[in-house]
């Protein structure tokens, strides 16, 4: 593998694929399912896809943690799917139901939804709770890059 190489693993088969950083922007495709390893949408994660996706991916990970029950949650919502379009392809950006979900989020330490963590190599880079507009998580987010 080359030192500029990343591992993105594909939204839709969760098969890891290695892209040439200087090619992220080019809409890479998946070498295993062929759809395209950015959507512009944020994925949906369970316990599997999350530590695959938190663990394999070289780019931050973003996910909100959420339940349909929250109304926090539910405004949050499209400015999170925004969110997808502005930060991608250098971030990944997910969603845990923490209703279906609930031994992942227990193991987190969520306490409160929404709750965002950023995820970098693996580990947790920054988390945030409570809802935010999109110019305020995008520079949240960024600031933690």
């Amino acid at each position: 593998m080359n030192d500029d190489d990343l591992h993105i693993v594909c939204p839709h088969c969760d098969a890891v694929n290695r892209v040439p950083a200087v090619r992220l922007e080019a809409r890479p495709k998946c070498g295993k399912c062929g759809g395209p390893l950015f959507t512009g949408h944020p994925i949906e994660l369970d316990q599997t896809r999350f530590q695959k996706h938190v663990q394999r991916n070289d780019i931050p990970v973003l996910v909100d943690f959420w339940a349909a029950w929250c109304g926090p949650c539910k405004m949050m919502a499209p400015v999170f799917a925004q969110t997808a379009q502005e930060l991608e392809p250098y971030v990944r950006l997910g969603k845990v139901d923490t209703e279906r979900e609930q031994a992942l989020a227990t193991s987190l330490g969520i306490r409160g939804i929404p709750t965002l963590i950023l995820f970098k190599g693996g580990r947790e880079a920054a988390r945030q709770s409570g809802a935010m507009d999109l110019r305020t998580l995008v520079a949240w987010v960024r600031r933690h890059l």
